[in-house]
């Protein structure tokens, strides 16, 4: 499902407009970022949690040209529903 069909069924079930419904799909998505950003995770009760995975240095491999390279420790964001949500899915 596209950002666009998300609009189109919210605007459908609530009939809110859509360029309406698209400012406030974007102002989350906005939202999510700038909190994640700050390193602060985002809880939405029955529906997730947006969080922060810290990734560890480690040593891969570049297979053409036959060499070791690091990859340096960072953070990655990362989405873990909740039981509920799950269970849904599920079904």
């Amino acid at each position: 499902m596209t950002k666009a069909e998300i609009v189109n069924e919210v605007a459908k079930k609530t009939g809110i407009e859509k360029i309406a419904v698209q400012n406030v799909v974007e102002g989350f998505m906005e939202c999510v970022k700038d909190s994640l950003a700050k390193g602060n995770p985002v809880y939405l009760r029955g529906f997730g949690s947006f969080i922060i995975k810290h990734r560890a240095e480690k040593a891969a491999r570049n297979i053409t040209k036959n060499t070791t390279m690091t990859i340096p420790a960072h953070n990655i964001p990362a989405f873990k529903p909740a039981k509920v949500f799950v269970n849904e899915v599920k079904k």
